[in-house]
């Protein structure tokens, strides 16, 4: 029977699906080579390292890149800010998001199309780093976890996004929970949320992978080392190595480089807790959610 149905395609059509399978290949191995290469390199061991032997699978299996990881106290700690400060930060995006976009779904709402302008306006236009640092400062956020919670706890995107999702929810079912009786927080709790999971679910992977992947507005807002969120440990690692490097070339060897697999292990370490929750959030990235939800 699929055979029958290949057959029956015009030849353009299977050109075209031979095509965009063979992109789609390509685009696949782009992304996933780069990684294997990185855990080939922290799986490999210092002689294969230095030989240029590793490609895509370890030489001469070593995992002391992985107990050096695992015994530095530093990283670890990070590792454990850096899980704290995600979970909080998605759960107060997610409320800010919720508590801006379901408002601005109703038709009732006096300047709702001036505060969409005003919101979208923020998609294109800032007032720039020095002045957020400023503001940052002068809020007295400066080496605390709220400088890299606070200004960034809302997207505009995400926003207008989760915003589109709740106007599609039929306008019948919260009509029926307002005639039970329901509040408006009652219906937004029982209604709309309860359909909403895909969009909870894919923004809450948004806001989690952005806060897990930052570590720009560390940089400048930390200088607290206790208070080094993962992603920011890491970019020390890679960027002293370098720095090392470079110094050695000048004639400074007596110091001590970081070795390629503790770096490459490094990043393996930081990058598997996301990887560990994006597919346990797969599940909810259905389409359909509302299909037989209103009866003609």
């Amino acid at each position: 029977m699929k055979n029958e149905i290949l057959r029956s395609k015009p030849y353009r059509m299977r050109v075209i699906d031979a095509v965009i399978m063979l992109v789609i290949s390509v685009t696949l191995l782009l992304c996933l080579l780069p990684f294997l290469h990185i855990i080939a390199i922290s799986l490999s061991s210092k002689h294969a390292i230095l030989s240029d032997l590793v490609t895509f699978y370890p030489r001469e299996l070593d995992f002391h890149a992985y107990g050096i990881v695992f015994q530095d106290a530093r990283i670890l700690w990070s590792m454990g800010l850096t899980i704290v400060l995600t979970v909080t930060y998605t759960a107060l995006s997610m409320v800010m998001s919720i508590c801006a976009a379901y408002p601005l779904t109703k038709d009732r709402l006096r300047g709702r199309k001036v505060f969409m302008m005003i919101i979208v306006f923020t998609m294109f236009f800032s007032g720039g780093l020095i002045p957020e640092y400023l503001l940052v400062k002068q809020l007295g956020m400066l080496d605390s976890l709220s400088a890299l919670i606070v200004p960034s706890m809302i997207s505009a995107f995400n926003l207008i996004i989760l915003r589109t999702f709740f106007s599609s929810i039929p306008a019948s079912l919260e009509e029926s929970a307002y005639l039970d009786g329901s509040s408006h927080i009652g219906t937004l709790v029982r209604i709309v949320l309860p359909l909403s999971m895909p969009a909870l679910a894919t923004l809450s992977l948004f806001y989690a992978v952005s806060r897990w992947n930052g570590f720009l507005d560390a940089l400048f807002y930390i200088t607290n080392a206790e208070l080094y969120p993962l992603q920011l440990k890491l970019y020390q690692i890679v960027v002293n190595s370098q720095i090392t490097d470079l110094t050695a070339q000048e004639g400074a060897s007596q110091i001590e480089s970081v070795p390629e697999s503790i770096k490459a292990a490094s990043i393996i370490f930081a990058t598997t807790p996301i990887l560990i929750v994006y597919p346990w959030l797969q599940r909810y990235f259905v389409s359909g959610v509302m299909i037989g939800a209103v009866k003609g």
